[in-house]
């Protein structure tokens, strides 16, 4: 950030991630959320009775596990109630006071096969940031740990009262399926994976907005595992989008903020874990400025917009739950210029990587500075590292991240034609066999005319793997077609690499001759080296 001190100089405020960071939590339920809960549930549920103390402390004592609260900048905002039942001492699901012993769950049921669900509430100031769809997968996620066959819920269809004196019940819920009638209900459960099985009359008789009637639902557990003597091999998928990014002359920040946002939207619609933009995209934004006949301070003038960059991005990750990697953008540390991809996560924190090598191009048209380390970041979907283009072209650095856990690479990229791009995926490619690891590269297409060094584009963006029998076919993934605008959308299986590395044809990484190299770095603040 920039400003003029009173003697006419110029200085530089260091940014800090952190005053853009927001924190949105996933957590257990706990009885001082008592208040909070019932005040929720007035809010979400007009004229329905809300719970009682006693029902909500039964309910942790028998299964905390599900009893679950989304927590947003310290404020409950969402929660979630469930129970495990056996499938076969219920032959019908039409009475939710019998399942959910009316709400106390003393059924609740250790060893049953069926993670049923009894409430599922959003407060009405917080729909519209995806947070049942983390509600929802969290409770996947428990069916998983129990074991659990299934997931069954009994939806209401609060959509109905309006359209109830012009169809029936049945006539709605199929338009809703069909997508010609919307149900903030039934639409979410359907959209996170539920396939509806019958229609409940009387299921809630208080529930007049749904006129009393509510949707059997189910989720099938495809990990569940019925004869504990069967072979069973673990999957642990990661959905992934690539951006391919059209870079053309806009009129305004807003206009690079619509196109930013379409392509997170349109990831979040795939259900993606992360969507990654490529390498300095920001630069478009330099089409909105008056030329500098010196292009240092356009670089710089553009790390200018960097707080509202990080504010934004941080935003659509927590907006349509996605982790973000946000190409890259300049930034200024004191009076030093660095080329920086951040991680934007979907529970609202920010981390960076500086770009390590820098290109000659780099170097003498924009000043910028190279960063001194390799980082591995957590995420909820595995560890992950960042490589900021010219980066993946240096085997070492993929050592070092594979060394601290990284399983997927992800490479921001920008490249002026072929040449620059092959060199590009060539590496990528070569990082995935050498360390058992997933690439990811994202680059921009298209012209900026009367930007410097960054006028002409060339791209291909794709999702790479190990070269093995196990996985894809010339170890691509998916890729989009060349210098065309548009989004590549892969799963990746993290386990395979695990499995890989034990039992691959090839085991690169066990197969190592460190007695004759190895690959030595300096960790840590104090310098310490190490050697892998």
């Amino acid at each position: 950030m920039r400003r003029t001190s009173d003697s006419g100089k110029t200085d530089h405020r260091e940014i800090r991630i952190e005053d853009f960071e927001r924190e949105i939590l996933v957590r257990p339920i706990c009885i001082e959320d008592f208040d909070a809960l019932v005040e929720m549930q007035a809010a979400c549920f007009p004229g329905m009775q809300t719970w009682a103390k006693d029902q909500i402390e039964s309910q942790l004592e028998r299964f905390p596990e599900g009893q679950l609260a989304v927590e947003y900048e310290g404020r409950l905002v969402a929660s979630a109630s469930c129970l495990i039942v056996d499938q076969e001492d219920y032959s019908v699901w039409q009475d939710w006071k019998d399942i959910a012993d009316n709400g106390y769950i003393r059924n609740h049921d250790p060893q049953g096969d069926t993670l049923y669900g009894i409430e599922i509430m959003v407060h009405p100031e917080f729909r519209g940031l995806k947070l049942a769809r983390r509600l929802y997968t969290a409770r996947r996620e428990l069916a998983r740990r129990f074991n659990l066959a299934r997931s069954i819920v009994g939806g209401r269809i609060p959509n109905y009262h309006l359209h109830a004196d012009e169809m029936s019940a049945r006539d709605y819920v199929e338009r809703v399926l069909e997508g010609q009638l919307f149900d903030p209900v039934l639409t979410t459960q359907t959209a996170n994976g539920f396939v509806l099985k019958q229609l409940i009359p009387d299921y809630f008789p208080s529930d007049t907005a749904s006129r009393g009637y509510a949707t059997f639902l189910e989720w099938t557990n495809l990990d569940y595992v019925a004869d504990p003597r069967r072979r069973y091999q673990r999957v642990h998928n990661v959905r992934i989008a690539a951006v391919q990014y059209l870079m053309r002359s806009v009129d305004s920040v807003d206009d690079f903020e619509a196109q930013c946002r379409f392509f997170v939207d349109a990831a979040s619609d795939y259900k993606s874990d992360f969507v990654v933009f490529p390498e300095l995209f920001t630069t478009q934004l330099l089409s909105t400025m008056k030329p500098d006949s010196r292009p240092q301070e356009s670089a710089r003038r553009l790390a200018e917009l960097t707080p509202r960059y990080l504010e934004f991005f941080t935003s659509l990750a927590i907006q349509f739950n996605i982790n973000i990697v946000g190409g890259s953008q300049f930034v200024l540390e004191g009076d030093q210029l660095r080329n920086c991809s951040y991680l934007f996560h979907r529970d609202g924190g920010i981390d960076q990587q500086f770009k390590i090598h820098i290109t000659p191009a780099e170097r003498r048209w924009w000043g910028v500075v190279p960063g001194d380390k390799v980082e591995v970041f957590d995420t909820d979907r595995g560890k992950v590292a960042i490589q900021v283009c010219y980066d993946v072209e240096f085997p070492e650095l993929s050592r070092i991240a594979a060394a601290k856990g990284a399983q997927i690479l992800f490479v921001p990229f920008n490249t002026n034609d072929r040449d620059g791009y092959l060199r590009i995926r060539t590496c990528a490619q070569a990082r995935c066999i050498e360390n058992h690891v997933y690439a990811v590269i994202s680059g921009c297409t298209g012209n900026l005319p009367f930007v410097d060094n960054a006028d002409v584009h060339y791209a291909q963006s794709g999702i790479f793997t190990p070269s093995d029998v196990p996985f894809a076919r010339d170890g691509v993934a998916a890729e989009c077609t060349p210098n065309i605008e548009t989004l590549v959308v892969r799963d990746v299986d993290i386990e395979q690499l695990r499995r890989h590395r034990l039992r691959g044809t090839v085991q690169n990484w066990n197969d190592r001759r460190t007695d004759l190299y190895k690959v030595k770095y300096r960790a840590g603040a104090d310098g310490e080296e190490v050697e892998i």
